[in-house]
């Protein structure tokens, strides 16, 4: 038996030997005869190769013999050497031949990093293979976008939102995902679009044909379907920073390549039918946002052709376990390179790792290329564009447009979906998640809300109920009604408001609208700055309300996109103010002392100019949603002008206030944004009229305030103030080991302001009032400015932020030197 085993493994062994060609020798300079080190040896039109190494040898075993091998390296002509049949071992040796061309572009220096010559004939050619160097260019893209949950079920019994989840579903209803795990998909959705790019003005522009979404908890797919679209998935690894998940990456042939990457030449292959070389990348420091992964190379041009990278857990991303991210690249005019498909996955945990997580596939391609045919500069006035019916597309449409055919396993995605979407407890599941998100539930053609606004409790009106609520698209796509009815059951007083809009133009933004509304308000929390901020003026309803004034108003105006980033609105608005405290003015000066008042009526005309450059808005039923406007300031100017004897107004002032905010990249030290503000009011009015700057008393971050300021402190006729705001990121605690692992993030802030009151307007306040009460005085700032500087942690607990400020001026008896600040935000 052990003669037969022995013969058995010698037959065997001699087959396998006979089965494989092994082929071995050295590549050297033919001019010169020095070994070349790195070169690519492969079979042409397939993936086996290997390369030589310090010595120039190389040595490979084939399963099948080919008919030849190529060797091929930087700076030399490919050559090609037939290989003899039935030879098991046989010797090849190249000699190559210099390619002159070549040589002139890549210079190799003793002892330093074959990668490097290749890297800096990159940077060489990277503005004549960049597609921002073309005039314009146009292309249809087609986008899918997939989003599953995953550790579901894997850890039974444990975890809140798991427990819902499986309670939610059929088990049946799950799919296997690549490791095995079950996933349960919630949204799919498919874009086909045409983008348009021109340099000279700047402009993009993307019309949406067609959209198929479905998903669960969508009430209306309008928003989803216009950030779905290729736009949004457009990575361009020729700008020195990528921007991933809005944050920004510093590129694999950025600028400063050396600075943030290590490389190593890897292979020489084929992609396609262009000769590449192969070069993998690592970051340098863990704390950088940067990839790690393989790029390709052509060695024809020094092109970009393909890339896949990823994204380490040291980037320290809120909730981003991992980001794989694969593109390649198609040469179009002018020797510029496109893409030509992009693939993103991203894996997004919960809050611990027994919570479900999601994972998000994105798939992009790209096709009908045309360049260099730019379209006039009002075509782009409007960014992103759905067309009527987008969404009404058939099924046979998609099967004839749709760039790759839908996949088996994609059609028990949509029909999964289908069937999750009809489950009762999920719809109501649903229904909660978009009431809390929103702050509004629809009821057909009408939503009630908003939800924060329900209830509140203070020292004026004790229990305050509210109930309000506004039509939606459904009723109407151009006009809008809103309204709200609200209860004290301290002073038994109704309070209301009534609106309405009508949208009459959606491809340049055009809408007039009307409000009248009589409710109780606070001097210093009037600034029309605070209208983004609901939950604060929401908490600020609650305790003891301060030189509470009951305001009558009404309100018309118009606004409209004169041009692309310019807005432009024209209002009329009169308000009559009847303070619930002991107030009082001279109605006519300090040169008529009896005339005093304690009640007032304002009749305003303002025109505002704001200006955005590349500002991006999308569309959400009648309401439309600013992306922002990258890294380009936006400045605001608004004129107001106070009418005498109007409407019976009793007093008259000019004002003018100017604006600029900008959120801008810093590299290594993280983003920045700073918002400067200045106005002057040009005639004495009642302070309630001044610029009550707004103060902070809850224990939570706003930053259109200033947080250790009371509500009443300061007012001003004219001001200047300066907002800051820096944001490290992971620079500063990613070195320290032992914080590192919790992922938190340093920040810093500032707030500045001057401001002053001129005598004419403090002459208007009697020392007291017509009940001889001492009126409530404020403070002016004066020659001091008012300067806090805060600074702060992000990121605890993934969702928490805390910040620590100092106030370092105007330190009189009972302020706040010192106070803390919390917020919670869902940031990566």
């Amino acid at each position: 038996m052990q003669r037969f085993i022995l013969f058995t493994l010698l037959i065997l062994a001699s087959l396998v030997s006979q089965a494989q060609t092994r082929i071995s020798g050295q590549v050297t300079d033919a001019a010169t005869g020095e070994a070349l080190p790195f070169v690519g040896i492969f079979v042409k039109n397939s993936s086996i190769g290997t390369s030589t190494d310090v010595e120039g040898k190389y040595n490979i075993r084939l399963s099948s013999t080919p008919d030849s091998l190529t060797a091929a390296f930087v700076g030399y002509l490919p050559l090609t050497l037939p290989v003899q049949k039935g030879v098991a071992t046989q010797t090849l040796d190249f000699k190559l031949q210099t390619n002159a061309q070549q040589l002139q572009e890549v210079v190799i220096r003793p002892g330093e990093n074959p990668a490097w010559p290749i890297m800096r004939r990159v940077m060489d050619n990277k503005n004549a293979n960049d597609k921002r160097k073309l005039t314009a260019y146009q292309y249809e893209a087609y986008t899918k976008m997939q989003f599953d949950v995953d550790n579901v079920g894997q850890q039974k019994g444990k975890g809140v939102v798991g427990k819902a989840i499986e309670s939610l579903v059929d088990s049946q209803m799950y799919l296997a995902g690549e490791d095995g795990k079950k996933l349960l998909p919630f949204f799919l959705s498919e874009s086909l679009s045409d983008v348009y790019y021109t340099r000279d003005p700047k402009r993009s522009k993307e019309i949406i044909k067609a959209t198929k979404v479905t998903g669960i908890g969508l009430q209306d797919g309008t928003l989803v379907s216009q950030v779905i679209g290729s736009n949004y998935q457009d990575y361009n690894f020729y700008q020195n920073w990528v921007s991933v998940l809005q944050k920004n990456f510093i590129s694999p042939i950025a600028d400063g390549w050396k600075s943030y990457y290590t490389y190593e030449l890897e292979d020489s292959t084929y992609i396609g039918d262009d000769w590449c070389y192969e070069l993998s990348f690592k970051q340098k420091r863990p704390q950088d946002l940067a990839f790690n992964g393989r790029m390709w190379i052509t060695a024809d041009g020094y092109a970009l052709r393909k890339l896949e990278a990823t994204v380490s857990k040291s980037a320290n991303i809120n909730f981003v376990e991992s980001i794989a991210l694969k593109q390649e690249l198609q040469p179009v005019g002018e020797q510029a390179w496109m893409p030509a498909d992009t693939e993103v996955k991203i894996k997004i945990v919960g809050l611990t790792p027994k919570r479900p997580g999601i994972l998000a596939k994105v798939y992009t391609s790209y096709q009908e290329v045309v360049v260099n045919q730019p379209q006039k500069p009002d075509f782009f006035d409007k960014p992103v564009e759905l067309l009527a019916g987008a969404s009404k597309q058939a099924e046979s449409f998609w099967e004839e447009r749709r760039h790759d055919t839908l996949s088996l396993a994609d059609q028990q995605v949509y029909a999964t979906i289908n069937a999750l979407r009809e489950t009762p407890r999920v719809k109501r599941f649903s229904d909660i998640v978009t009431v809390l998100g929103t702050g509004y539930k629809s009821f057909g053609k009408v939503s009630w809300g908003p939800w924060p606004y329900t209830y509140a409790l203070n020292d004026v009106e004790g229990h305050r109920f509210q109930v309000g609520g506004k039509t939606n698209i459904n009723f109407s796509n151009k006009l809008e009604l809103r309204g709200y009815v609200a209860y004290g059951t301290k002073d038994q007083a109704y309070k209301y408001s009534l609106g309405g809009r009508y949208i009459f133009n959606r491809k340049r933004w055009s809408e007039l609208g009307f409000t009248h509304q009589e409710d109780l308000q606070q001097v210093g929390l009037m600034s029309d700055r605070l209208a983004s901020s609901p939950f604060f003026l929401g908490f600020s309803r609650f305790g003891e309300l301060r030189r509470p004034v009951m305001v009558r108003e009404s309100n018309l105006y118009l606004q409209r996109d004169v041009l692309r980033g310019v807005t432009e609105r024209v209002s009329m608005r009169t308000r009559h103010f009847d303070p619930q405290y002991d107030f009082a003015y001279y109605k006519n000066g300090p040169a008529q002392p009896d005339q005093l008042a304690s009640s007032f009526t304002a009749t305003e005309v303002s025109f505002l100019t704001r200006y955005a450059k590349d500002e991006v808005y999308v569309e959400n039923d009648n309401e439309r949603i600013s992306l922002g406007s990258g890294s380009y300031p936006v400045l605001s100017l608004k004129y107001t002008l106070g009418l005498n004897n109007a409407l019976g107004a009793t007093v008259d002032y000019q004002r003018v206030d100017l604006g600029v905010e900008q959120d801008f990249v810093m590299g290594r030290l993280g983003n920045a944004m700073y918002r400067l503000e200045a106005g002057k009011i040009f005639s004495p009015v009642p302070y309630p009229l001044l610029e009550v700057h707004t103060g902070n008393e809850t224990p939570f971050y706003y930053d259109a305030t200033y947080n250790l300021m009371d509500y009443f402190e300061f007012a001003s006729d004219t001001y200047a103030a300066l907002h800051y705001e820096q944001y490290f990121e992971g620079l500063l605690f990613n070195r320290l080991p032992l914080i590192k692992k919790l992922k938190w993030r340093v920040l810093g802030s500032a707030n500045v302001l001057y401001g002053s009151l001129s005598q004419s307007n403090l002459d208007l306040m009697p020392e007291y009032t017509p009940a001889g009460n001492r009126q409530e005085a404020f403070k002016t700032l004066g020659d001091t400015p008012y300067v806090e500087l805060g600074y702060g942690i992000e990121n605890i607990f993934k969702i928490l932020r805390v910040d620590a400020f100092h106030r370092l001026t105007h330190l009189d008896e009972g302020t706040r030197k010192f106070g803390l600040k919390f917020s919670v935000q869902f940031k990566l």
